[in-house]
Order: structure tokens, then sequence, then C-alpha cells
């Protein structure tokens, strides 16, 4: 492969993040990494670090108390279909969830920066004039096509997957009564199993609502291609915290080990930054993968019957007539 096909160019928000994780991320990550100029760097942070001050000064509610519109009624079928979509129910059971239209550019961010690679490949598919319905189908379809993934098994307990895709997870871990096709193959009779499924998260466009401000979840590149392309509101499904401690099972990111920069700080990072020139550096990013290492771990204790509500007589001895030769 060649070179220029390890990296992507992306859309990179500066002067908020700490300097030394700029500068750690710039010389470490991008094309030009360890040749560039540090002091150059610093005199560009601060430079953007200047104008999020003066934003803070000049527009410190602007993200406070935004309005949520409606889906208008000529899609209340798709919204239908929406709300009843088991991907939609499983992923959004955790707080109370809605479906409503914002304005992009009011949105609090959290996410750096923006693959546009990733970008224009969208565009592509959203062409240059989407209707309503199609704004509607591409922000809230929650099936997409999955990038492809390699697994391999390392040892007798580990397996490692590996996908092209940040969003690879692991979706959920359940027990499953025995299945006949195993029964063949396992050395001995089978109780149950425990199933670790892994996979991408739902494809819906997600906004967090807490504390008066509305946080961008999940769609940032759908979002950066929609405004690209001139649209200004778009529907999405909004999860409403009631409080604090829910962010941890629902935010993405470091909005909940750091709730105050994005919920209660001046003028937060916003999605509208993403088209600020003053707020903005393009570089080449480093192609990165996800990899993920799943271990297996099984410990065994002998421990009183009682404890489990397990029967206390002694098992019953086979006859010869039921064992089976």
């Amino acid at each position: 492969m060649a070179t220029e096909d390890l990296f992507d160019r992306h859309v990179l928000l500066i002067g908020r993040p700490p300097l030394p994780e700029y500068l750690g991320f710039v010389t470490s990550q991008t094309r030009e990494g360890q040749a560039l100029n540090y002091g150059q760097l610093a005199d560009e942070w601060r430079l953007a670090n200047d104008r999020v001050r003066h934003l803070g000064q000049l527009e410190p509610k602007i993200a406070d108390d935004v309005p949520v519109r409606q889906v208008g009624n000529a899609l209340a079928g798709l919204v239908a279909k929406v709300l009843a979509d088991s991907a939609y129910q499983r992923s959004f059971s955790l707080v109370p969830a809605r479906v409503g239209v914002v304005e992009l550019d009011k949105l609090v961010v959290f996410q750096k920066h923006i693959n546009l690679q990733y970008v224009n490949h969208l565009t592509t598919i959203i062409g240059d004039h989407p209707t309503e319905e199609e704004v509607f189908r591409i922000c809230m379809g929650g099936k997409h096509a999955t990038p492809p993934t390699v697994h391999s098994r390392v040892s007798q307990n580990s397996f490692i997957f590996v996908s092209p895709s940040t969003d690879f997870r692991v979706l959920e871990v359940n027990f499953f009564p025995p299945l006949e096709s195993l029964e063949s193959r396992a050395a001995g009779p089978v109780t149950g199993l425990v199933g670790l499924a892994v996979g991408y998260g739902s494809n819906f466009f997600n906004v967090l609502s807490c504390e008066g401000r509305l946080v961008l979840n999940n769609g940032s590149h759908r979002a950066y291609a929609l405004r690209k392309l001139g649209t200004t509101h778009v529907p999405c499904v909004i999860q409403d915290i009631s409080r604090r401690e829910e962010l941890d099972v629902v935010a993405g990111g470091n909005v909940s080990e750091r709730p105050d920069l994005y919920l209660s700080g001046p003028r937060p990072p916003m999605f509208r930054d993403f088209f600020d020139p003053s707020l903005c550096k393009f570089v080449d990013v480093r192609r990165q993968v996800r990899q993920m290492k799943i271990t297996i771990g099984v410990e065994t204790v002998d421990a009183p019957a009682t404890e489990f509500g397990m029967p206390t007589e002694a098992p019953r001895q086979l006859k010869a007539d039921e064992l089976e030769l």
C-alpha cells in the first residue's frame, strides 16, 4: 500500500484542547509529525485560544436552552418505524428518548476532529440536494453497511478482533440455552452458552439533552456532510438526561469525565466551530484500526450447596438399565 494511502485528511479543532494534548496529537499522528515546528504550533494554538476566549465573552449563552422542533407531519410514518425498530428500542432504553429536529450549529461537541475523506464519501452518497425525507433516512437509518472485520484465536482463551471502524465494540453479554448444533462439538453434555456479541452501535443520529444544552453524541460525520451541503436542521434521537450520573452509561467521549466543560462552562465547543477558520487546522492524520482483545477467564470454586438453593440430598444413583453404554 502506498504511503499516502495510510493518511486521511482531517479537520481538527484547536485552541480548546490543552496545549500538550494538541502538540502530542499533531506531532505523533499527522504526516509531518516530528518535522513540525513546536514553536509555530504553539503560536497557532494561542491564536485559536484567544478566539475561544473572545467567543466566551461574545456569546456565553449561545448553547443554552436551544429549542427542539417536532418532525413534520409528512414524516410521521417514518418516525413510527423508527420507534418500532428493535435496534432503537434496545439502544435507547436506559433514559427517556424522543425523536426531534435540532439545529446543527447550536450542538455542543466533544469530537475534536473529523475525517474529511469519509465526509466526501458520505456527500457522494447523499447527493447535492437531499430532500427532507432523504435527510431523515440518512440521520435515522438504524441499519448500515458494516465495515469488514477480521478475527483470530491467539491462545486457548483469547481472541483478537480488528476493524477499520472506531465504532467497533462489545454490544452485550448474555446467557443462552444449549444449541443442538454444538452438542456434537462439545466434550460432554451442554447445559448452556455464554455469548459475547461484538459489532457496531446503532446508526441513529443521537443528541443528549442535559442541563439545557444539546450535546452531539453520534453522527458527527453525517452532520458535517449535511452542513457542508447547506442543511441546517436535522432529525435525531434525543436522550433526556435528568442527572449527571446517567452520563456514565449513555455519553461518548469525555463528556462524563469533564461535564462542566460541556454542560455549564461558558461557550462550550460547538459544531459551528468546525466551520470557523480561526478554530480549525487541516492535517493528514495517520489511519488507524480498532483492535479488541477478548480473554475468557473461568474460576471454579466448590461451595456449600445450600448457598445456591441446590438440593441437599445426595444425587440419585442411576440403575443399570439407565446407563448409556
